[in-house]
């Protein structure tokens, strides 16, 4: 068994199943020590010839009738522990998840999910099997390993005590091993977590192996990643084995020691010179019984071998649980009952976690409700990060951020985030229908049917939609891969259109589609959201040019803001900008 702050409260809801399957497995081991007790009175009968026949069947029948007694034992500890260890495994899971959901990007930028999956799936089940099997192991090598001692002790202390000293070697060698099994149990885990991780990402960019024909290099290196987490795993393997192999053999020592050592007290009993009386049947019985024993001591080895995977597991799972929650409410949060859109930055520098480059400088700026912004900037020059701190992705100073007036910082986080409808520029797209994916959270009903058919028509990809056999219930692949690159943009506008948030964001989101698309799209925005915010990020300036005002940035500053007319006019830097795109654009032509 193992214990830790994040599954002690498992032993307690599961406390009264554990207790049952306990007493279950105490009197199942009583009553298997029984059996070999009968065996010798029938040996004993045999041999003095005072025992008849019906003698000998009225002992089996009640062998038989311990053994279904041991059957339907191990039928209900299995129910009883085995059930609850099952319990473990739901809620560690849940909790991991939970938490996992909480933590910030900064988490995810140094952690990568495929890696993180081994915490779901091996970590887990070697704690789960630690809890279940390890418990019925430690508490069956306890009851059965005691109450068989103590019968070998009532039949010959001596011969006991002789079969007692392999088992302290045992115990010792497993204590050695022990530790060594962890460590490399540890690595075994890191060696497939990097597995994990490397099969995620490769196939989730199949497309780009494919397209630079890359798949020889890649079966390479994943042959180098699972080469390296199968000579861990061997590594580990050899000396789990090594440990049950030496146990094994200390076993056939022991037993070398019963029949040597027995057979010399059974002859010193017939002739008359022993101290104590030792019969044949007096030896079969401490046979038996060591036979029983034999489980108690391999499990030692198993035990040891189980505590230790399912403890770095724990180990591993717990340094998840205990990472720090930095995106949170702040203890004087303040409750509003709803925010409307106007936007203020005030004298903003931010910089991102662990780096030394300020991203965003002196950033000032106010957003009124209903306004239509553009922000535009090169590559680099700070405009998703803008969208960051809105989302309130990262923390930032007090009072630079404010939301109808109030610090970003001390409003509710859920109020905030769902107060925005974000598009991001990825239009991460989940591996479930079309209607799903624009509705997330709705029903299927029919009534929320028809919003979502209204919002895919304002992000001009309704009729795309229709074309598919199954229409709004067509399932996408992964990240929406089986979809064009505009039509995740136009299903991910879509969604945020349902949403009808006070504000709502559009980070680079229509540079996939055509420009008669991107005009369908921009107008239809104008139209629904007339006294709603609207940020709209871009590199295009078409995307842009029927704003109320742009926001020029560059390298973390802003340049100017205005409408397009007045940029155009007095801003030499956004002036170029347009120069230049026009310039691509007749370029693009003339090819």
């Amino acid at each position: 068994m193992i214990f830790g702050k994040s599954i002690n409260k498992y032993y307690l809801q599961n406390l009264h199943w554990f207790i049952l399957g306990i007493l279950v497995i105490a009197g199942i081991d009583y009553v298997q020590t029984l059996i070999p007790l009968l065996i010798g009175d029938i040996t004993d009968g045999l041999t003095d010839g005072n025992i008849t026949l019906d003698g000998v069947l009225e002992i089996i029948l009640q062998i038989g009738l311990y053994v279904v007694i041991i059957m339907v034992g191990r039928f209900l500890w299995r129910i009883f522990i085995m059930g609850s260890s099952r319990r473990f495994d739901y809620g560690l899971r849940n909790d991991l998840f939970e938490h996992a959901e909480k933590l910030s990007n900064q988490f995810y930028s140094e952690h990568k999910v495929g890696g993180l999956m081994a915490y779901f799936t091996n970590d887990i089940e070697a704690v789960r099997r630690t809890v279940g099997f390890g418990m019925v192991m430690v508490v069956d090598t306890f009851f059965l390993g005691t109450i068989v001692i103590i019968q070998l002790l009532r039949l010959n202390v001596t011969l006991t005590l002789f079969t007692a000293l392999p088992m302290l070697i045992i115990a010792i060698v497993g204590s050695v091993f022990g530790r060594k099994i962890r460590r490399k149990f540890r690595k075994a885990q890191e060696a497939f977590e990097r597995l994990s991780d490397f099969t995620n990402e490769n196939l989730s960019g199949i497309r780009v192996v494919k397209a630079f024909v890359k798949e020889d290099i890649e079966i390479d290196e994943f042959l180098k990643a699972n080469q390296n987490a199968h000579d861990r795993n061997i590594d580990y393997v050899k000396t789990q084995q090594l440990l049950d192999i030496s146990i094994g053999a200390f076993v056939s020592l022991i037993y070398v020691v019963i029949i040597g050592y027995g057979g010399y007290l059974i002859w010193q009993t017939q002739q008359g010179l022993g101290s104590t009386v030792f019969e044949i049947s007096d030896l079969i019985r401490f046979f038996f019984l060591f036979g029983l024993l034999i489980w108690p001591m391999m499990a030692l080895g198993r035990i040891i071998n189980v505590r230790n995977r399912g403890k770095g597991s724990l180990q591993r799972i717990e340094q998840i649980l205990n990472e720090p929650i930095d995106i949170k409410d702040a203890e004087d949060v303040v409750k509003v009952e709803a925010l409307h859109g106007d936007i203020e930055f005030r004298n903003l520098t931010f910089r991102y976690p662990h780096t030394e480059v300020d991203v965003l400088q002196d950033m000032s700026f106010t957003i009124q409700q209903g306004e239509t912004i553009g922000i535009l900037g090169r590559t680099g020059s700070g405009k998703t990060s803008i969208v960051d701190l809105l989302l309130r992705i990262y923390n930032v100073e007090p009072n630079t951020i404010f939301i109808d007036g109030y610090d970003i910082m001390k409003l509710p986080l859920a109020q905030v985030r769902d107060s925005i409808g974000y598009v991001p520029q990825d239009g991460f797209l989940f591996s479930d229908s079309i209607r799903n994916n624009i509705s997330l959270d709705f029903t299927k009903a029919t009534d929320e049917y028809d919003k979502i058919q209204q919002a895919a028509i304002m992000s001009d990809v309704h009729n795309n939609i229709i074309e598919f056999a199954d229409g709004y219930d067509t399932v996408i692949g992964e990240r929406g891969v089986t979809l064009s690159g505009g039509q995740r943009q136009r299903v991910s506008i879509a969604r945020a259109l349902i949403k009808n948030s006070p504000i709502m964001i559009l980070d680079d989101s229509v540079s996939a589609v055509d420009t008669n698309t991107e005009v369908t799209i921009l107008e239809n925005l104008k139209q629904v959201r007339k006294d709603k915010t609207t940020l709209i990020i871009a590199h295009r300036i078409s995307t842009l040019i029927y704003s109320d005002r742009i926001i020029v940035i560059d390298d973390g500053k802003i340049v100017d803001i205005g409408p397009h007319e007045v940029l155009y006019e007095r801003c030499e830097f956004y002036r170029d900008m347009v120069e230049r795109q026009r310039l691509e654009d007749e370029m693009e032509v003339q090819e």
